[in-house]
């Protein structure tokens, strides 16, 4: 079931969003529903993100080895 909200902004805000949206071949409803799906999701998404980071907490060990600021950003 779809609901229907008001939101308040400035004008001339509204209509350069508009703009944008149909620059972009979609919609500002369009863009809007995107938003507030990844709003929606944000603090889950970073809860499993530290659930990862303690997993690997818990498996990958240095010894106490202190890595250099070099050797972490090598790839």
């Amino acid at each position: 079931m779809k609901k229907n909200i008001t939101l308040s902004a400035d004008e001339a805000l509204i209509e350069a969003a508009r703009e944008r949206a149909r620059s972009e071949g979609t919609t500002l409803n369009e863009e809007f529903r995107h938003w507030l799906v990844g709003y929606s999701r944000r603090e889950r998404r970073a809860e499993e993100a530290m659930m990862v980071v303690r997993e690997l907490r818990e498996k990958v060990r240095t010894g106490g080895r202190k890595f250099t600021r070099d050797e972490m950003n090598e790839r």
